[in-house]
């Protein structure tokens, strides 16, 4: 086997990220796609790195683990948030995408590298090393199979996903709407739909007795906690979802100056603002009962929905027991697993197992040292979450500061606790890069 060339399965964010790390480190790639020659429910466009379910690549703050993990990713060159930074659409303090564009750089960028090949096809089997597996929570039906096998038979676990419906802009009622960002943090990017008491209650009796589109196998403790569609959080208690997505605290009615009872937030979703994404509001209700409950926000009456949200089935592997902390099969560290199927939850999260699985794949092939990522980065502390042994109950996790090692003295302030975090995490990546 020529091992100067490594495969990479799946061009999402996590395949397409690994592949172009592994190309820059001078290793020929041979990128496997099913797309356009297969499709899932989920997917509309050819493109790689597709976003399927928000615009949003989230918190862009320090003070953010997100956004630690971001900046990590940009000082480590990669290919994912340049392409989004270069996209960029304003949304405050979050850092948001035309997704659009942003696919289409990130395909652009991948097919003119001259150490990439792009083969268009579906795998049914999980090839030999060296190889990194990255194709998401929607792999298909033969892949998850083989790859179920390939660990024995008992290497998955599953939960469901959800995506938001999205509204046109020129539909939204904007006399019952005004633009803010809570706090008035960043610029006033969301659409802020306000609802008094009668309205809210309202609204969340017609949610949690609405009628859901059939999903085999489905069921509300099955239902990921950082995904849960709004309908099962309405069914949680009337007052979930105002103190949840539909909180109205930092978002005063400029009408009043008074903060309403509720607010659905609306985020832009392509850069020219003609399209917005309901916050939070990610679904599996059949779409005649979505335009029923969601019209009775009112700024939304007689919104115009230009995609329904729907609901898809995500699979994602038992990590700590099969995987180490570079996201590689424990038996054999030519094969590695990278995105969402490993257990990490979101797009960055994504991006950053398909880079430490990538740069340490390198290494191990090139027969370098494999790089030491420790755990008070947020690439670090991602990969050993995913990998520990010590975990009996393993759910996907979002990166956050709970899962860096405490900073060992006392800060004042929460928000410069987690910076003083950030910039311990800053300086321990400096001295990874620095050994390069």
């Amino acid at each position: 086997m020529n091992y100067e060339t490594v495969t990479v399965v799946g061009a999402g964010l996590a395949g397409s990220e690994a592949a172009w790390q592994l190309a820059e480190r001078g290793l020929q790639v041979r990128l496997i796609e099913m797309k356009p020659q297969k499709m899932t429910p989920a997917h509309h466009s050819p493109d790689f790195a597709e976003l399927v379910c928000s615009n949003s690549l989230r918190g862009d703050r320090l003070e953010n683990a997100v956004g630690l993990l971001k900046e990590e990713l940009r000082r480590c060159g990669s290919l994912i948030l340049a392409c989004a930074d270069a996209t960029r659409v304003e949304a405050g303090g979050c850092l948001a995408v035309d997704r659009h564009r942003f696919s289409q750089m990130v395909t652009e960028r991948i097919r003119s590298h001259p150490n990439i090949t792009v083969e268009a096809r579906e795998l049914t089997q999980v090839p030999p090393g060296p190889v990194i597996v990255a194709t998401g929570p929607l792999t298909s039906e033969a892949l998850s199979a083989a790859i179920a096998d390939y660990f024995g038979g008992a290497g998955y676990l599953n939960f469901f996903d959800a995506a938001a419906p999205l509204v046109s802009f020129e539909s939204i009622d904007m006399s019952q709407a005004w633009f803010a960002s809570r706090y008035d943090r960043g610029t006033p990017d969301y659409v802020n739909c306000a609802l008094d008491e009668a309205q809210y209650k309202a609204f969340v009796r017609e949610l949690a007795s609405a009628e859901e589109a059939p999903v085999h196998g489905f069921e509300d403790s099955k239902v990921f906690e950082g995904c849960m569609p709004v309908e099962v959080m309405a069914r949680r208690g009337e007052d979930t979802l105002r103190f949840g997505p539909l909180k109205p605290v930092g978002l005063p009615d400029p009408k009043t100056g008074k903060e309403p009872y509720a607010v659905v937030q609306l985020r832009r979703d392509n850069a020219a603002g003609t399209v917005y994404n309901l916050v939070g509001f990610q679904t599996h209700l059949r779409f005649p009962e979505q335009k029923r409950v969601f019209s009775m926000i009112p700024a939304l009456a007689n919104a115009e929905f230009l995609r329904y949200g729907v609901m898809h089935r995500n699979t994602f592997l038992d990590s700590p027991r099969l995987l180490d902390r570079t996201y590689a099969d424990r038996r054999d560290p030519l094969v590695a697993f990278a995105g969402q199927m490993t257990g990490v939850e979101g797009y960055v999260e994504s991006t950053a197992s398909g880079f430490l699985a990538a740069v340490c794949m390198a290494a191990r092939v090139k027969g370098e040292p494999v790089p030491d990522f420790p755990p008070e980065t947020a690439i670090g502390a991602l990969g050993r979450y995913v990998s520990d042994p010590s975990v009996t109950k393993f759910q996907p996790m979002n990166i956050n500061f709970g899962i860096l090692p405490p900073l060992g003295r006392k800060v004042k302030g929460k928000a410069n606790k987690n910076l003083a975090i950030a910039e311990r995490a800053l300086e321990a990546l400096e001295q990874v890069i620095s050994k390069k």
